[in-house]
């Protein structure tokens, strides 16, 4: 599966990283026990199959006229799916709107609609930053939870969109080239 995400400016990432120190050094699940030197804090816009070359250059010329794309955030937000999520939520206003329908399309131009999350679908689709995530369900249910994170900060920049493909580890940042 090839993932498209965004990469936040370089303040937003270092809180982001703090918060997952707070849950790691407060015993509950944390991106920071993600070791992989692809772990970075992200957006996920899309997943896909595959992520051909029409489709990669496609997102390039997207990302070249959107970002850097100022974003909100919103707060704490919990989620339970097959894995229990606890994340940042982010404003999901009319650019960012935009920016993710675009990717959505682009993708969903190259792939059959059952190979797509369906959460990842415009009018589904929840804008976060993950914090942690387990597959023990209800582990983030805890009302201190929140009191354990440092505030997220008012704002953020999102300013680089790349694909990582979960089967090799690769990562590639789509940038327009002219």
């Amino acid at each position: 599966m090839h993932t498209v995400e965004l990469l936040l400016d370089e303040a937003a990432d270092s809180a982001v990283r703090d918060a997952w120190r707070s849950l790691a050094d407060a015993g509950l699940p944390s991106q920071a026990r993600h070791r992989s030197p692809t772990n970075s804090p992200h957006l996920t816009l899309a997943a896909c199959p595959e992520s051909t070359a029409p489709i990669r250059w496609e997102l390039a010329e997207v990302a070249a006229a959107a970002l850097p794309l100022p974003v909100r955030f919103t707060g704490v937000v919990r989620f339970e799916r097959p894995t229990s999520v606890l994340a940042w939520a982010l404003d999901l206003d009319p650019a960012l709107a935009h920016l993710h329908r675009q990717v959505w399309e682009a993708v969903v131009s190259d792939s059959p609609p059952e190979t797509l999350n369906p959460f990842h679908e415009p009018g589904r689709w929840s804008p976060h930053i993950t914090l942690g995530r387990t597959r023990r369900a209800g582990a983030f249910a805890g009302r201190r939870v929140p009191e354990l994170l440092p505030a997220p900060p008012l704002s953020a920049r999102l300013t680089t969109l790349r694909s990582y493909d979960t089967e090799t580890g690769d990562l590639e940042v789509l940038e327009h080239r002219p």
